[in-house]
């Protein structure tokens, strides 16, 4: 079989000339489509990759303030706990100082109404026994204690301190004149001899000469009473009773 050249030159210019038309009218179309597609999927693959990285972004961001905002609460709640704690211990301190206080006031009240009871119970105690001893002296006494008692205050007068007769000695119960009247008063009647006794021994002691008065006061009970202006030398049962009244009142 022999070749045709001029067939085959045109099957090659044939065959040429679909290449230029392929090239030109099909694969150039292709390739730009396909070229946009590429870029179409790079652009989205880019969009995808900003996504994806501002969503880390966020992620991390996110988690960096979940970080700082559990931080946040923890050092909320160690400060609340704080302050609570605080506050208790305030409040504790205020209640245990309140409560002190009203102890010392429950305690200062409840001392007074213990002296006061004290004091009472003190008083008539010795109102009783000053009342007991009265009617009890009261029932004792008589002419014959009285007796007795009229040589107990001579004993008394001439043993009596030299301080005591000071007041008398510098004329300070003499109003002005040198001479202060001189009274016995006795629970019951002197004898003359009694009489005469009392008026020797206050001479000797005190060595005054003039007139004493003798005069009768039922409420001495019993014993003798000398008075010199405001100076007294008291030696009765209601005398002794006065001092005893006065000692408990002191030592309430």
């Amino acid at each position: 079989m022999e070749l045709d050249w001029t067939t085959f030159g045109l099957e090659i210019v044939n065959f040429l000339a679909l290449i230029w038309i392929l090239k030109r009218f099909l694969y150039r179309p292709v390739l730009a489509t396909l070229a946009e597609r590429r870029a179409g999927i790079e652009r989205s693959l880019n969009e995808a990759r900003e996504t994806q990285a501002g969503a880390a972004t966020l992620k991390s961001e996110f988690e960096g303030r979940l970080a700082d905002w559990s931080q946040e609460k923890a050092a909320a709640r160690t400060r609340f706990e704080a302050e609570l704690a605080a506050e208790r211990a305030r409040q504790m301190e205020a209640l245990t100082k309140e409560l002190a206080a009203e102890r010392e006031r429950s305690a200062a009240q409840d001392a007074h109404r213990q002296e006061a009871l004290k004091r009472e119970v003190v008083a008539q105690a010795g109102t009783e026994a000053r009342q007991f001893a009265s009617v009890l002296l009261g029932k004792l006494a008589g002419p014959d204690l009285e007796a007795r008692l009229v040589d107990l205050f001579v004993e008394e007068l001439a043993a009596l301190p030299e301080e005591r007769l000071a007041p008398l000695q510098t004329g300070q119960n003499s109003h002005g004149t040198g001479i202060t009247a001189g009274i016995v008063t006795s629970a019951y009647p002197l004898a003359e001899a009694q009489r005469q006794l009392l008026s020797n021994a206050i001479e000797a002691r005190l060595g005054r000469h003039e007139p004493l008065a003798f005069v009768e006061d039922s409420t001495l009970l019993a014993g003798i009473r000398l008075s010199l202006g405001a100076w007294q030398l008291d030696f009765s049962l209601a005398g002794e009773l006065g001092v005893f009244a006065e000692a408990s009142h002191l030592a309430q």
